[in-house]
């Protein structure tokens, strides 16, 4: 079922962040190939935003944005475009939560739960993220999680967030 594209259009939210590699290079042309991707289009886009990593601390901090994405993919199918993207991009996955050229994340996609092997939607970690939740409110502060407004999930939250010029 997740692999059979949809017939109308869905909105899928993606989170990207980077902090090798010049991260704010990285990060802003990751989401100009978001808006090539097949059978998609970027339909609005967050600021960048400047936060410190999660996990090991001895890496640089990171740059990150949330894009809104019309798209007829699946699911899975968009999974794999953006793996593919992020395999352009020069990533390695060498430690958890470790340093990266270009991560992308389907946070949402659609008000569809998604439980896969692949692919958890909502994203499991979102509600406990400022640097995922700062930049998905300021392009769709409308929506909820679990119930919730973003807001809510968000002020509950510490650690810095901060818009980059």
């Amino acid at each position: 079922m997740l692999s059979t594209p949809p017939r109308q259009t869905s909105l899928a939210y993606i989170g990207l962040g980077s902090n090798l590699d010049q991260p704010r290079q990285q990060v802003a042309t990751a989401l100009g190939e978001l808006d090539a991707l097949p059978l998609s289009r970027v339909a609005s886009a967050s600021r960048l935003y400047a936060s410190r990593p999660v996990g090991p601390q001895d890496q640089p901090d990171f740059v990150n944005a949330v894009a809104a994405l019309e798209t007829y993919l699946s699911p899975l199918a968009l999974l794999d475009q953006l793996q593919a993207l992020e395999q352009r991009h020069r990533r390695r996955r060498e430690r958890h939560w470790g340093p990266r050229t270009l991560d992308l994340d389907v946070l949402l996609f659609n008000t569809t739960p998604i439980e896969h092997p692949r692919l958890q939607v909502p994203h499991p970690h979102m509600h406990a993220r400022a640097f995922v939740l700062r930049p998905l409110c300021e392009i769709a502060s409308h929506l909820r999680l679990h119930g919730r407004p973003l807001e809510q999930w968000l002020a509950g939250l510490s650690g810095d967030v901060t818009p980059l010029a």
